[in-house]
């Protein structure tokens, strides 16, 4: 008999951010595996570009504008959303902001710092409030079962200068899904982070162009490359699926051996 654990058929991925880089590479994945999709992002380019992309998939795809920092933003379309899909199975929060290296922390606006959280932490807390509100919802109706999934970084684990506010964004996110894996397991809902290292996106541009930094940094990654958004999708897949379903509170380090060596 075949393996069919992995099988996201009738399924709903919400994903913020989801319109370019480490995003895309989760919903490619997920609608390759058979999950609908559902994306949030900004910037009205490239949100028009992931649809087109999506749709060759031949799975449910829909793409709306939301700035995941606004509280009743995030609320209208959490709830357009579930009028639109009828559930959704997982939230992957991952839409964020870097935080630059240009300044010292000593010499870090307020303006600054508080905008870095807003977007990365905030912009966690908001749909997954939604999302787990939802989940324990449907719980309790007999349909239990839900994923959290939020994006955080490397830097989460190591010293991060000149992007404290950055990783400080990032620790704090790991922290609270360790909270919401404790507190919403009675419902079936499982809730991981996923840590990238260095990986080749919009995000990251500045940096893979400089040479200075290229010629830091790659030899300290153990199998020699950047990281590519579609490293990100088999984990995106395996933690949806029902294969992960006694599997939680974890932090999976996706970074080429780099934090190793």
């Amino acid at each position: 008999m075949a393996y069919h654990a992995f099988d996201l058929n009738g399924k709903v991925a919400l994903i913020t951010g989801g319109n370019g880089g480490i995003g895309l590479g989760f919903a490619e994945a997920l609608a390759q595996a058979g999950s609908e999709v559902c994306i949030w992002g900004t910037n009205d380019e490239k949100n028009a570009a992931a649809l087109e992309k999506l749709n060759a998939y031949g799975r449910k795809v829909v793409v709306m504008k939301c700035n995941v920092s606004n509280e009743e933003e995030v609320r209208t379309r959490f709830n357009e959303t579930l009028q639109i899909f009828g559930r959704v199975d997982a939230c992957f929060a991952n839409a964020g902001v870097g935080g630059g290296r240009d300044r010292s922390f000593a010499e870090m606006e307020t303006e600054e710092w508080k905008r870095v959280l807003d977007i990365n932490l905030n912009g966690v807390f908001f749909p997954f409030r939604e999302a787990s509100r939802h989940m324990v919802e449907r719980a309790k109706n007999g349909d239990p079962g839900g994923r959290l999934i939020g994006t955080a970084s490397l830097a989460a684990l190591s010293g991060a200068p000149r992007g404290e506010h950055y990783a400080a964004s990032k620790g704090g996110m790991v922290s609270m899904i360790r909270g919401l894996a404790v507190e919403f397991a009675r419902y079936g809902v499982t809730a991981h982070t996923i840590l990238p290292g260095w990986i080749e996106t919009a995000m990251t541009e500045r940096h893979m162009n400089n040479e200075k930094f290229v010629s830091n940094v790659l030899p300290r990654i153990p199998q020699r490359r950047w990281g590519k958004p579609e490293d990100f999708g088999a984990i995106a897949v395996y933690i949806m699926s029902d294969a992960s379903s006694y599997h939680t509170g974890d932090e999976f380090l996706i970074d080429g051996g780099y934090f190793l060596f």
